[in-house]
């Protein structure tokens, strides 16, 4: 059963291509016509812009061409109640108010399936996000990316993509030197020893907390080894426990990536240095000063950039391209990465350097994530790295819990920055946008629970007869449960999670304000079991929504 959307995109389309066909003129650009929805309710349900997009190669009036479209509509009369042509010639179209209640039979036939589609085809993304440097517990910037590459991820499958879930475990160059020394300094340190803790080391608590764990475990074993040959032991073992507390912290948040790839891998197999031939054969590369620089103005980067530095050590943008390298070596046709606002410099570097390896530019998309500003009651929280104390992601899901977490990182597009008050997060109230939500599904299930202890009928082998749904929230509701799928695969093709608690929240808002002027049950026989219908649809895309964004649906709050 197609939906209202597409049933009147697949109508208009044809109506054009039949319009240039009759005008003479090939359609070889396959000209798709887009339907929005007004803001103003007067102006339709959908309206489109085709007429005036076809101004030019029709050279005709763009009112005369609206209505040609109109003409060629066939089937109009079964889906609209009215089209009426507007202004310099949109066309604004008024859906017949029984034509919604098939989005509704729609819902019940599809259930959990309701929202997912195939755009994808299949094809293999790979969606790589957190990556932070194995040096010290994830903090709350890293969740809200967290948040954002795990529902894409979700999203992208729901609509036919192969996905795969990736974390770049940079465990490679000085920052682990740095991380081991550091602990090797706090372990001196808690044996007794005076030491002058650098400024540039690692400052945070969490080294002294391990530093503890290897007295426990080693005793003074190192307390007199020379630091050149303490120091594997010591970076290892900071690397290796604190990427063991990242997976814990992500677990608790709800995310399971599927793979975690070494960067130190890359350096082990040779990776780096053949992809640096690889670039040299290709006429990419070339010395200057002592140095190898990657020709990335070719591609459209400000400047080129270096690769192997004089000294003869690699950069780290010589790892990175690597990576991508094997990344796409892996078969994926689009890669995904997720990085903080702080890397916008290296977007158009990295895309430079896939397009010297072969690959096409939108091969590789970039998310940036803009800060997040934690708040407590509406005051700052105070937040530093290195140097100081800051508040992790580990912290912030115990305080507020998994749910109310990801939901409000994903409150905001990604480049906007967010405001997050722990306060808000923990309230019962319609001030908190997961507690509204979650609290609709909870009030759903809960007019069932009435509905099965006073004996009425809440399951249907046949839908009931909806046309007593004529109240305009109904129409309201039913046309944003159509508008779910539509929701779902603009997150995906536009790589913007955001889209899904917008729409939540535009749902809910239309529900609660139903339940508060309606009755659901108490009605006349009819009307209660068409509201009944309603109801389980409403709450089978909360349900479905909430499930993309790794959010709980709860049946009692």
């Amino acid at each position: 059963m197609a939906l209202i959307r597409e049933r009147l995109t697949h109508m208009l389309q044809r109506a054009v291509q039949d319009l240039l066909r009759d005008s003479g003129i090939s359609n070889e650009q396959d000209l798709r016509v887009e339907l929005e929805i007004p803001k103003i309710s007067d102006h339709g349900d959908y309206a489109t812009n085709a007429a005036m997009v076809l101004t030019k190669p029709l050279r005709r009036n763009p009112r005369e061409i609206a209505q040609a479209i109109i003409d060629r509509m066939e089937g109009r009369h079964e889906l609209l109640a009215s089209v009426e042509i507007a202004g310099p010639g949109f066309i604004n179209f008024f859906i017949r108010p029984e034509a919604w209640a098939d989005v509704v039979r729609d819902i019940h036939a599809k259930a959990d399936a309701y929202g997912l589609q195939d755009l994808g085809g299949g094809k293999r993304f790979q969606v790589e996000f957190v990556s932070a440097n194995p040096t010290g517990p994830l903090h709350i910037g890293h969740g809200r990316g967290a948040a954002i590459g795990d529902v894409l991820a979700n999203i992208l499958r729901a609509c036919g993509y192969q996905v795969d879930k990736e974390y770049y475990i940079n465990d490679a160059g000085k920052q682990m030197q740095t991380l081991g020394r550091s602990l090797y300094l706090r372990y001196l340190e808690a044996l007794g020893v005076p030491i002058d803790f650098p400024d540039d080391h690692y400052r945070g608590d969490y080294m002294k907390d391990l530093a503890r764990e290897v007295v426990g475990q080693m005793g003074d074993r190192y307390k007199d080894t020379p630091e050149d040959e303490a120091l594997p032991f010591f970076t290892k073992y900071a690397g290796d426990h604190i990427l063991d507390g990242i997976r814990q912290d992500l677990e608790a948040f709800g995310v399971r990536h599927d793979v975690w790839f070494s960067e130190q891998s890359l350096h082990d197999a040779g990776e780096v240095q053949k992809t640096i031939e690889a670039l040299e054969q290709a006429g990419y590369i070339y010395e200057e000063d002592g140095a190898k620089w990657f020709r990335s103005t070719a591609f459209g980067d400000e400047k080129d950039r270096v690769v192997v530095r004089a000294n003869g050590l690699t950069t780290y943008f010589a790892a990175d391209l690597a990576y991508h390298k094997n990344k796409f070596e892996r078969d994926y046709d689009t890669v995904i990465d997720v990085w903080g606002a702080d890397h916008h410099g290296y977007v158009a570097r990295m895309s430079a350097g896939i397009q010297a390896l072969g690959r096409k530019a939108s091969d590789l998309r970039i998310i940036l994530v803009q800060l997040v500003n934690l708040l407590r009651g509406g005051k700052p929280v105070a937040m530093s790295t290195r140097a100081g104390e800051f508040v992790t992601l580990r912290e912030v899901v115990d305080e507020v819990g998994k749910d109310a977490a990801r939901f409000i990182f994903l409150t905001r597009r990604s480049d906007s920055p967010l405001d997050f008050d722990l306060e808000v997060a923990k309230m019962q109230s319609n001030d908190n946008p997961v507690y509204y939500v979650q609290y609709a599904h909870a009030r759903l299930c809960s007019v069932f629970q009435v509905a099965r202890e006073k004996g009425v009928p809440c399951s249907w082998s046949v839908p009931p007869d909806l046309s007593p749904l004529t109240h305009p929230k109904e129409l309201e509701l039913m046309k944003l449960l159509g508008e779910y799928p539509q929701v779902v695969a603009a997150s995906a093709l536009q790589l913007e999670p955001h889209r899904i608690p917008y729409y939540l929240n535009e749902l809910v808002s239309c529900f609660h304000s139903y339940y508060n002027q309606n009755r659901i049950l108490g009605e006349e026989e009819a009307t209660t079991q068409a509201r009944l219908y309603l109801a389980a649809a409403v709450r089978t895309v909360i349900r479905n929504a909430l499930g993309l964004l790794g959010v709980d649906a709860p049946e009692k709050m």
